[in-house]
């Protein structure tokens, strides 16, 4: 079958990917910007790639026409400015326009368990999006999911943050709510599942695994499995606002998306009971099966996509490709240059940087900085990085994101998503003459960016020194 495959850059459809080409579909990927999609070349006789951004209908039209089934996996919630409601209904109606003027006889969407009667914002969302779709031409199959346990899961990697980072936590009552988390490896077998399917054809089923938990008992769940003792506290007084804020400080989460999960924490995501399960013979993974699946694909390094890449800033909205090109005039720069000795070593340094490794000199300083970015509402470093070993066009990187990340020509570009009067570019170049050279390029706003560069002149000074210096010369730490 022919499928286009929306949200590519998303946690969901990374996975999704690989097993639709498993399968020999044909799969058209609909990115917004082709520069923060990578994928295995070996996939390039099953795909196509065009841009195609759902809040703009002047790019509709690089959708092909002769499509089979069309899967929706946009979603909003995380975005960082602007209304998500607003953003995911105008999305809604432009995708299900476009598709009603092709050949797709079904659409699946996924969407959020929404049968309590007093829905978040974000759930009120996704059952208005469901609506919008039920209305085109093609037949809809919504499948509707509460917690996602899978590595990198937003879900799995707030839980692993709080347990793994509080030996005691004092909580809301919101930990108190149930819900029915299902393992992303079944999320993926009912998405395939329904592909052309019939009976699932303009219905809707609740996806979930088999236990129903409290947030407390799968944070408990979690610990014991990792073999940590950890005590939680329930308060009654803590505010849906400083519930945002506690997951903001302790886990990786953003503002925006924080406090849209605590909104959402609040009610119960129960599923009602359905024959899809049977109809499409999938064995469901219990709790515990998911979270150690979870992390036999953390440390064999193999986690396919992470819901922090997904999330895109505002500096980003205008694509990738503009950042490309680093700028000279008007802009401060810091360069060095190393002789390497042993170049592949260098390089692997280099491919390694951040998240658990750190930046090889004055982690306490790179720390603070992330906690002051942190302090004015940024990303800090609590993102981490997805792999310790790899890393990709695209990726998050602490509080960097990766723009290029060539290891054939032997360079890695950054660009700075922390809170700055003004844009800033990290570089690393292996040339062919084995000369790593180091570049850090901040282009000031106004006097303030120009006062910023000058007060963090002195630090820059020494850890730009002692960093090149350690991935050049690693055998002298």
């Amino acid at each position: 079958m022919k499928i286009l495959l929306t949200g590519v850059t998303g946690y969901i459809a990374k996975r999704l990917l690989p097993v639709l080409i498993e399968n020999k579909h044909q799969v058209v990927c609909c990115v917004r910007d082709t520069n923060r999609f990578f994928y295995n070349k070996d996939f390039e006789p099953y795909i196509t790639v065009i841009e195609v951004d759902f809040l703009k209908k002047e790019t509709l039209t690089n959708i092909p026409k002769d499509i089979d089934v069309a899967f929706y996996l946009i979603h909003s919630m995380s975005t960082e400015h602007g209304d998500f409601e607003n953003m995911e209904k105008v999305c809604a109606n432009n995708f299900k326009a476009i598709i009603s003027d092709t050949t797709a006889r079904q659409v699946i969407y996924l969407g959020g368990i929404s049968n309590s009667d007093h829905l978040s914002k974000h759930l009120k969302s996704r059952q208005n999006v469901a609506s919008i779709l039920a209305m085109g031409s093609y037949a809809l199959t919504t499948l509707k999911a509460g917690i996602i346990v899978g590595s990198g899961s937003g879900s799995f990697e707030i839980i692993r943050d709080l347990v793994e980072k509080l030996p005691v936590m004092v909580t809301p009552k919101w930990l108190k709510t149930k819900c029915q988390p299902i393992a992303i490896r079944n999320v993926i077998e009912f998405l395939i599942g329904v592909i052309g399917k019939p009976e699932t054809y303009d219905k809707s089923f609740d996806i979930a695994g088999p236990d129903i938990l409290t947030y407390k008992e799968m944070l408990l769940y979690y610990a014991r499995i990792r073999g940590l003792k950890r005590r939680i506290l329930i308060v009654p007084v803590m505010t849906p606002k400083l519930s945002s804020y506690w997951l903001y400080f302790v886990t990786s989460t953003s503002y925006p998306l924080a406090r849209n999960l605590v909104n959402s924490m609040k009610v119960e995501v129960i599923a009602q009971p359905n024959n899809l399960r049977e109809l499409l013979a999938i064995e469901l993974l219990d709790y515990d099966t998911a979270i150690r699946l979870a992390f036999e694909k953390i440390e064999q390094n193999n986690v396919l996509s992470s819901w922090k890449d997904a999330q895109t800033s505002a500096i980003l909205n205008s694509g990738m490709s503009t950042l490309l090109e680093v700028p000279v005039f008007g802009c401060f720069r810091d360069i060095r240059t190393a002789k390497l000795k042993k170049p592949e070593v260098a390089l692997a340094r280099i491919w390694a940087i951040g998240g658990q490794t750190g930046w090889y000199y004055g982690n306490w300083l790179w720390k603070i900085r992330g906690f002051m970015d942190q302090l004015a509402g940024g990303v800090g470093m609590r993102r981490g990085r997805k792999s310790t070993i790899d890393l990709y066009a695209g990726d998050a990187l602490d509080f960097w994101r990766v723009l290029v990340a060539d290891k054939e020509a032997k360079r890695l570009l950054l660009y700075a998503e922390m809170k700055l009067p003004g844009e800033a570019w990290l570089e690393f170049k292996i040339n062919e003459q084995d000369q790593l050279i180091q570049t850090a390029t901040f282009r000031p706003l106004g006097i303030s960016g120009r006062l910023y560069w000058y007060s963090v002149l002195p630090f820059h000074g020494f850890i730009f020194r002692g960093m090149i210096q350690r991935i050049a010369n690693p055998d002298k730490i």
